[in-house]
């Protein structure tokens, strides 16, 4: 089959904006027993809604279940798996052995897919998740491409690799830090990310006096990886045999999903069309460079020891590019309603983040409040109606570029 693109979905908006920005197949999870628990998911009526809207566009969707559960939430899991089954998703994504079994025991049926969670890093581990029926894995993220290449070449299995997106700090994320330092399991959907947080020495009998680890007075994010990034690499990934390509980020925001989903679009069907003859447009780098990250590396791919130390830099939201409209549908010639994310005016220049090409510019020619009054100014949380130069389409979304300081 072609390579596919998987991206998140964190909750039904960013569902619609992974479709709208050419998702080959989603992940989502609903109100418990996955890794993201905070990143806001889906009721069951959601996610029914959610497939088949996804269905309707010919997109994939799987659904996490992908937390270490205990005994007594076993019941619970398998009602819940029992109303999943009952709605179509394409996969169930499991780590959890006794899930697989509850799966394979009430969904008989069921396509399931194997967390990085389960940490699969061998041939022969990838055999045996094979043998009792699963159809993919997701190949941990400790793996070099030889590696990976090696099962997806001999395991009779699907192989799916994450290549964009944050990086966990613990060995196949299996953290144990947040459940220590927040009392938030990690392995049960609720890390704190303290792997972030800023950290500093000091000295027992010098209580008060931090003194950091680097040469610097904020301290230091001694746990802090940069992000993976492959953009550069696709034609490699390609010629391991993977089967999917997987962006991290059900917590991140529809503004990042959009931009790093349509980047990779472009840049994984111009490899598809002619591997050979791949390059990376500097506007796909442009793009990936304007939305929050930690600084971008290879991960473990090449065996490149630099490409996994610690950034030293804290993270910092980026300011030059802002959210500011999500196109909800036409209102005429010309004419949009759009929803607020931050305050703009008439007269404004904003971005236009289109599915496919470059972006584009269009100015605000006017503005039409909900109660059909001319304005000057929206506020965040509004709708309105915008009089545009230049022609959009809905889920496209509007940004606003800062002047840079």
């Amino acid at each position: 089959m072609p390579m596919e693109l998987l991206a998140p979905a964190g909750n039904p908006e960013k569902l619609e904006i992974a479709i709208h920005y050419g998702a080959d197949a989603v992940y989502l999870a609903g109100k418990d027993f996955s890794l993201r628990n905070q990143s806001g998911n889906f009721t069951i009526e959601q996610m029914e809604q959610g497939i088949a809207l996804a269905h309707a566009r010919g997109v994939k969707v799987y659904v996490a279940c992908n937390i270490y559960p205990r005994t007594l939430e076993m019941p619970a899991i398998e009602a819940f798996l029992k109303q999943v089954g009952k709605i179509g998703p394409d996969a169930v994504i499991v780590a959890d052995p006794g899930i697989f079994m509850t799966v394979r025991r009430i969904l008989p049926q069921m396509t399931v897919h194997i967390s990085t969670q389960a940490n699969t890093t061998n041939l022969a581990a990838a055999q045996f998740w094979r043998s009792i029926g699963a159809a993919r894995i997701n190949a941990a993220r400790e793996l070099n491409l030889a590696e990976i290449a090696e099962i997806a070449g001999h395991s009779g299995l699907e192989v799916e690799a994450f290549v964009h997106g944050a990086m966990c700090i613990a060995y196949s994320g299996r953290c144990l830090l947040s459940g220590f330092m927040a009392g938030r399991d990690s392995n049960r959907g609720r890390c704190a990310h303290p792997c972030r947080w800023q950290y500093a020495v000091m000295e027992q009998t010098r209580a008060g006096q931090h003194m950091p680890i680097a040469e610097d007075t904020r301290g230091t994010y001694i746990f802090n990886s940069r992000d993976l990034c492959m953009i550069d690499h696709l034609p490699e990934i390609v010629g391991a045999g993977i089967s999917s390509i997987k962006i991290e980020g059900r917590m991140k925001g529809i503004h990042y999903l959009a931009t790093v989903l349509r980047v990779y679009r472009q840049a994984l069907d111009a490899c598809l069309a002619d591997p050979k003859q791949y390059r990376v447009a500097p506007a796909w780098v442009h793009e990936l460079a304007r939305v929050n990250a930690r600084g971008y590396c290879r991960g473990f791919y090449f065996n490149d020891p630099t490409q996994i130390l610690q950034n030293y830099a804290p993270s910092r939201e980026r300011t030059d590019h802002i959210f500011v409209g999500k196109v909800l549908a036409p209102a005429g010639p010309g004419r949009y309603r759009v929803q607020v994310r931050n305050k703009f005016e008439s007269g404004e220049i904003l971005e236009i983040l289109k599915p496919t090409g470059p972006v584009q510019s269009t100015q605000i020619n006017a503005i039409t409040d909900a109660d059909g009054f001319a304005v000057n100014v929206v506020q965040p949380g509004a709708e309105a109606v915008l009089d545009l130069a230049t022609e959009v389409q809905t889920g496209d979304l509007l940004i606003r570029q800062q002047p840079s300081s």
